[in-house]
């Protein structure tokens, strides 16, 4: 399950997880953004303004759930995305697009079948010349075969970061964002 499939992280983690042979759920905020969730290889897209996510990911999966969920909406879906985990699952938070999540009692992690939570940073999977170089030549990698293309949907000028910031809390971009000097 990846929450907001159409956004930066999502059209591009969305891709590489299809090229990886996974089926991918994706979570969108309107029709529109489920097309192009689903133009970049989301298999199963569900809109949360006219769905509830956890009965949809319950009824693709069979009642199993899902091995893994890619969270980096925070606040408004960390909690219930543990709802959508098979046993021993995985849920990666890495934002809070709509702000930081609840505290996580650790007792709801066996209440939800023994799952894992964990808060990857990039700065420690590149802490080595040697892992930067690995994590670089994946991407291009992927990049470079075609497996994954990157969408720039919006440019802002360097002096309307902050307008940037209100587009992006209020989920009115899509794809990749690129600020210009």
């Amino acid at each position: 399950l990846l929450h907001a499939a159409a956004g930066g992280v999502g059209l591009i983690a969305s891709q590489w997880l299809n090229h990886l042979g996974a089926t991918v759920i994706g979570t969108v905020g309107s029709p529109e953004k489920g097309e192009l969730a689903a133009a970049h290889g989301v298999h199963h897209v569900v809109n949360y303004n006219s769905e509830n996510f956890i009965e949809r990911v319950q009824k693709i999966t069979d009642g199993v759930g899902v091995p893994v969920v890619y969270d980096g909406v925070g606040k408004d879906t960390l909690m219930d995305s543990m709802k959508c985990l098979s046993p021993r699952g995985m849920l990666v938070s890495f934002g809070n697009a709509s702000g930081a999540p609840d505290p996580v009692n650790l007792g709801d992690l066996s209440t939800y079948g023994s799952i894992f939570v964990t808060r990857p940073m990039l700065f420690h999977y590149t802490a080595t010349r040697d892992d930067l170089e690995a994590c670089a030549n994946d991407l291009f990698d992927v990049i470079s075969s075609g497996a994954v293309k990157i969408e720039i949907n919006q440019t802002y000028p360097l002096s309307e970061v902050a307008q940037a910031h209100r587009d992006l809390e209020a989920r009115k971009t899509t794809g990749s964002t690129v600020f210009i000097p």
